[in-house]
Formats: structure tokens, sequence, C-alpha cells
């Protein structure tokens, strides 16, 4: 297992509520903990059912004792796996997102679970997050056995070179491949100069494929025991990204691409890999470095 030689904050951050669903990602965090030397930190989130101004203190007394329960319960249960660090737990009555996103600053990257695909609503916590910390998330869904490959998805942006780094320090930790993948066919997403390219695959693939090695080439140097495969595909980002995470364990991009408008929202290839990617999906903002 590899070391990291640059600092990193002190917790990796979980999203727990004791479900079923659930235990993917705690397993994920605990991982994460032990393969970085950090401590983990559980945080649950109960909703007050009754309008904001009802009080009745049995009620809110019966709810805040089940969520320290199951904060026990999911304590021991990190233990139980190996957790090598310290275990804190945090009791919040709120939208999980607001405390994940209060609590972030000192947190290495944040665990969350997910839905299988297609099945992410608008408003989940999976979608919503990504959008709004400046931290690393994964969401992670139910494992199929590892396969020991790290998918990344670059296209020469800030938030890709983040994507890319945190790829394959992931790479590193795990002691598995890592794939770089640039799917290429996206002329509404590029300046016009650029556009005639896109009459030429050819030299769109040459063009391409020297953005890519410029992009890899100093994360190579970093950790030159990876195994690196790069890809250039003229497919649209989407459908590169989608087919070549097939047989991966995780597939890493950044939080938007260089289409990218709105900094309040998630990208249009990112969220797309939220709702469809068969593996669990880290989501890496350009300052997460």
């Amino acid at each position: 297992m590899a070391e990291l030689l640059r600092p990193q904050r002190p917790n990796i951050l979980l999203g727990y509520d004791g479900t079923e669903e659930n235990e993917p990602a705690l397993c994920w965090a605990v991982d994460e903990a032990r393969l970085r030397g950090l401590d983990l930190t559980m945080c649950y989130c109960w909703h007050w059912p009754y309008p904001e101004d009802h009080v009745d203190e049995s009620v809110r007394a019966v709810f805040q004792r089940a969520g320290e329960n199951l904060l026990q319960e999911g304590a021991d249960r990190a233990r139980s796996l190996g957790i090598p660090g310290k275990v804190r737990t945090l009791l919040r009555r709120e939208p999980v997102s607001d405390t994940l996103v209060r609590e972030s600053d000192d947190a290495e990257l944040i665990v969350i679970g997910s839905h299988e695909r297609h099945r992410l609503l608008a408003g989940s916590t999976a979608v919503q997050l990504p959008a709004r910390t400046h931290r690393p998330v994964i969401a992670v869904r139910r494992p199929g056995g590892t396969r020991g490959l790290v998918v990344a998805g670059v296209d020469g942006s800030d938030a890709a070179d983040a994507a890319l780094g945190f790829a394959i320090e992931e790479a590193a930790l795990r002691e598995a491949d890592l794939r770089v993948v640039y799917g290429t066919w996206e002329p509404g997403a590029v300046p016009d100069w650029e556009l005639p390219l896109f009459n030429d695959k050819h030299r769109l693939y040459e063009a391409r494929t020297a953005t890519l090695d410029k992009a890899v080439h100093p994360w190579r140097q970093r950790h030159p025991k990876v195994p690196v495969q790069m890809s250039v595909s003229l497919q649209r980002p989407r459908e590169a990204l989608l087919d070549a995470a097939a047989d991966a364990d995780m597939l890493v991009v950044g939080d938007r691409g260089i289409g990218g408008l709105d900094p309040l929202l998630l990208g249009a290839t990112s969220s797309a890999m939220l709702h469809h990617a068969p593996c669990t999906v880290a989501i890496v903002p350009p300052d997460a470095a």
C-alpha cells in the first residue's frame, strides 16, 4: 500500500443512516480511513416531522435517543471492520447536506451512500452535495467485487486535473490500475477557434492525445508505480466514461468540465455519471487539492 507524501485533512466524513443500503458507504469510508491513516466522522441527521414552531420535548427526546443509538451501532460496526483511528459521531436535526457541508472543512473527503443507478432523485444528497462542497464526494454504490481498476475522466479543465490527481492517489492507495479517458466529442463546449477540429477526426484525435499526455505526465511522475492506461475516444464524454467504467471499482470526474457555467450546479457529465455509472462515483472540485 502506498503512502501519500502530502498533508491531509484529519477526517473521512461519512453521511450515515443505518440502513442496509448505507452499509457499502460505511465499508468504503472505513477503508478510506484505513488506507489514508485518518479518523472517521459519522453524521446522522434526523427530520422533525411537525411544523417548526411545534414544541414537544418528549417526542424530540425520542428522536434524539434513536439517533444516538443508531450512531453508536454504526461506530461499533466501523470498529468491527478494523478501523485503526478514532470514530467520532455527530447527530444533527437538519438536512444531511447542510451538516456535511458545514463539517467538511476538516474532511479529506466525504462518503455517502447512493441508490442504484437510474434511481437517483433530483433532491437527493448524492446530487446536491457535490455541487455545494469544496471537498471530494464519493457516492458509493453496492459493490460487485473488487476489480482493481480506477477510471478518471479528463477534458483539459482545472476540475479534470484535480479529478486526475485524486484518481491516481486512489489507485496508488488501493494498488489498482488507472484508466484515464478523454471523451472528445463535445463541439458545443469548445471555443470557436477549435471548432474546425471537428471537421477532421484525425486532427481532433491528435490534438486531444497531446492534451491528455500533458495532463497525465506530472501525475505519473508523482506516482510512478501506478499502471496507467490512456484512452482518447471520439465519443461524447458521457458514452466514453460509461463504457470505460463497466469493469471499474470507481469512476472519478470533476464537478464540472470545460462547459461548466453555473458554479452552483453540477456539470452535465458529472450529473450523468451519478445517475448512470455502474460503479462508485467520486466527484472532485477543482480546489480539492
